[in-house]
């Protein structure tokens, strides 16, 4: 009796203990939802990461990217995308690169005008090479 008595105890521990935890981690994660793009700027600001309306924050990794904007030129090896704040960034498209939509594409598929979803290495020089496109 002592045994089970012992056991139930320490189940109700772990359990307690892990609920708080888990409960803490979906606090902080609900905390970001609803600020404003303000705010958000100045958090990734102080953690050192860039931040502007309608693009995707980056990565803190080096040479991991991300951006969304609009497609304004194409080649069969590269892109020229317009970002939200108007400058523009090359992106390399490789043999390996995926090009998705709602079924898997190719550079034939992404047309001028289009916005796209772009993620990838960034090259020394400041280029994407592209890993994945995905076209909205």
């Amino acid at each position: 009796m002592k045994k089970n008595l012992i056991l139930i105890l320490i189940a109700l521990i772990v359990v307690g203990t892990g609920g708080f935890f888990g409960g803490m981690k979906y606090g902080q994660s609900q905390a970001l939802k609803n600020l404003t793009p303000e705010k958000m700027r100045e958090i990734f600001q102080q953690r050192g990461q860039t931040f502007q309306r309608g693009e995707i924050p980056q990565r803190q990794r080096e040479g991991v990217g991300f951006l969304s904007g609009q497609v304004i030129s194409k080649d069969e090896k590269s892109l020229t995308i317009k970002l939200p704040d108007g400058s523009t960034k090359i992106v390399f498209v490789a043999e390996s690169t995926q090009i998705l939509k709602s079924v898997e594409g190719n550079i034939e598929d992404i047309e001028i005008g289009k916005q796209v979803l772009v993620s990838g290495e960034q090259t020394t020089e400041g280029y994407l090479t592209a890993k994945t496109i995905q076209i909205r």
